[in-house]
């Protein structure tokens, strides 16, 4: 597999003639590789739960939030913003001189419009934005609410990429429907597309100047070792996974620099709401803290992770960047780093499960046995989920690993059509750990089976939850105070349940190669997320790039 990821890898680097042609062509091309297994899905629509590419690179936010550094957001397509004094009103002024890539002109309504749309269409609303927005005029909108929502600034300005209503007001189904030619504003537009490369090529029309960077090429390989292989070669310029001895890229790849923040919270994915249509053992919140109990994570972290990972809190908050809002009510603090068997045995037992002669608990005469997908080629969260495995079989429960096509995995996620699936919950726009449980704990943001979830993937509902995330949008976020009780409600309403069981808190590691480009981010100049799939702020750092030498 990874030598035909490197053959594939060499066809593109040698497309434009011999190697000495080929290295003066790509000297301003970053190619990129973001774990993609398998060949490209042709899909830009910026809302879709299988979209390949387009937010902050093609299709723009009004404002970059840093989610790592409580630092002002960067005007993108705003320019400034303004609430009232009771939060119920959201004023944005927009930029004048930004153009669509057909030519047209980006004004308030192009605005309107996309926030119409997603209020429409439910599947789109992954940050559960309820406000009604006016065109004042062509560069001022006003955004209205029935109820305070401080809160919902940084998701509505950072996290809600801007479409053009000339092409999206006639598509039938806009949650859904492929965007094959995508036209946005960004810094970046489509050059081409196969099925195991894409290319973007700098917007020269770009409202903020042409980037310095010209071109960014993706590559689709076969996994994280014909990854690592061609980073070897000096065939991808940024990756962010797991390569061997971690410890010593610099060492290991002349030229190349690497960077791990801790950010993604590494889960077990449980569709745990057989309310709203899901099958399986693990909707017995009893299987899920069994499993939360028996898995060494220790073990895990040495075997799958290069020791890179950390511990993780069971209430879902980061515990470095959160340690103020954690809350002192947790049962625990930290998920267990070593396997408390005892625990788990009388989880199960206490909930009607007893051991069968092949040493796997049943109930009912249904064994406890569950199948956990996971993306083909991904290999440190296949080691992960094989020593899993292997840990769950010692106290009786059986697991099935699955390995599938990413497109399969992420379809069979947004449906609810899993039992277990191995995945990392997300980060808001700001640091703040509002944003995570709004995402992936709000009712508002999940669906029934068959339907797609946008992103609370587990199928969790809460009245307790859902009422602590509607109080925290009308509390000024500077008032911790009044803040933290609605935090601890959130976060030991989650430590019972554990929809997402908490595995790590992933150390997210990033190579790059410093030789070629300057600008990347480094721990003392964290201007951006650095993981090349984490978007929009993958495109803050394009911007940031130039080619060695400029």
């Amino acid at each position: 597999m990874a030598a035909a990821g490197l053959a594939a890898v060499a066809m593109l680097a040698t497309a434009c003639g011999g190697s000495d042609a080929s290295s003066d062509a790509n000297k301003d091309t970053l190619v990129v590789y973001t774990g993609q297994s398998g060949d490209w899905q042709l899909n830009f629509n910026p809302f879709s739960p299988t979209m390949l590419e387009g937010p902050g690179t093609i299709f723009e936010p009004l404002f970059f939030f840093n989610n790592i550094r409580d630092v002002e957001p960067r005007p993108r397509l705003g320019k400034s913003f303004t609430w009232n004094a009771d939060g119920t009103q959201l004023d944005v002024e927009l930029r004048d001189d930004a153009k669509w890539t057909d030519g047209q002109k980006f004004t308030a309504k192009d605005v309107v419009f996309t926030l119409d749309m997603i209020t429409k269409n439910p599947a789109m609303n992954g940050t559960g934005y309820k406000g009604v927005a006016t065109a004042v005029d062509d560069t001022h909108v006003s955004i209205k609410f029935t109820e305070p929502s401080f809160m919902e600034g940084p998701q509505i300005l950072g996290r809600v990429w801007m479409v053009p209503e000339h092409k999206w007001k006639d598509i039938a189904t806009p949650a859904t429907d492929v965007v094959k030619e995508p036209v946005g504003t960004g810094p970046f537009m489509l050059e081409d597309f196969k099925a195991q490369a894409f290319t973007l090529k700098a917007n020269p029309d770009y409202h903020s100047g042409e980037p310095a960077l010209k071109k960014v090429r993706y590559l689709a390989l076969s996994g994280n070792q014909s990854g690592e292989a061609a980073l070897k070669q000096g065939q991808i310029d940024w990756q962010t996974g797991p390569v061997p001895d971690i410890a010593n890229v610099e060492k290991n790849y002349p030229g190349y620099k690497a960077i791990t923040i801790p950010m993604n919270q590494v889960a077990l994915f449980t569709c745990s709401n057989a309310g709203l249509g899901c099958q399986g053992p693990q909707t017995d919140v009893a299987v899920r803290k069994a499993i939360y109990y028996a898995v060494n994570r220790t073990q895990i972290n040495s075997l799958a992770f290069e020791n890179t990972a950390g511990e993780i809190s069971p209430g879902a908050a980061l515990l470095e960047r959160d340690k103020e809002q954690i809350s002192a009510k947790l049962t625990e603090k930290t998920a267990p780093m070593q396997p408390d068997t005892a625990k788990a045995t009388q989880l199960l037992e206490g909930a009607g499960y007893t051991k069968g002669g092949d040493g796997v608990y049943q109930k009912d005469g249904k064994p406890l046995a569950m199948t956990l997908k996971v993306v083909a080629g991904w290999t440190d969260y296949i080691t992960a989920v094989d020593t899993m495995t292997q840990q769950l079989q010692q106290v009786g429960i059986k697991i099935t690993a699955q390995q599938v096509s990413w497109n399969e995995w992420s379809d069979a996620r947004g449906r609810g059509q899993f039992e277990l699936l191995i995945d990392s919950l997300h980060q808001g726009p700001a640091p703040d750990p509002f944003y995570n449980a709004s995402y992936f704990f709000s009712t508002a943001t999940t669906a029934k089976v068959g339907e797609v979830a946008n992103p609370n993937f587990a199928r969790f509902s809460n009245p307790a939850v859902d009422a602590a995330l509607a109080a925290l949008k009308g509390i000024d976020p500077e008032d911790d105070a009044a803040r933290q009780p609605h935090f601890d409600t959130i976060q030991t309403e989650i430590e019972k349940s554990i929809p997402y069981i908490p595995v790590l808190t992933g150390g997210t590691t990033s190579e790059f190669n410093a030789k070629k480009f300057t600008g990347w981010p480094t721990k003392d100049d964290l201007y951006s997320f650095p993981a090349v799939w984490a978007r929009p702020e993958h495109s803050e750092i394009y911007l940031k790039l130039k080619p060695a030498g400029q």
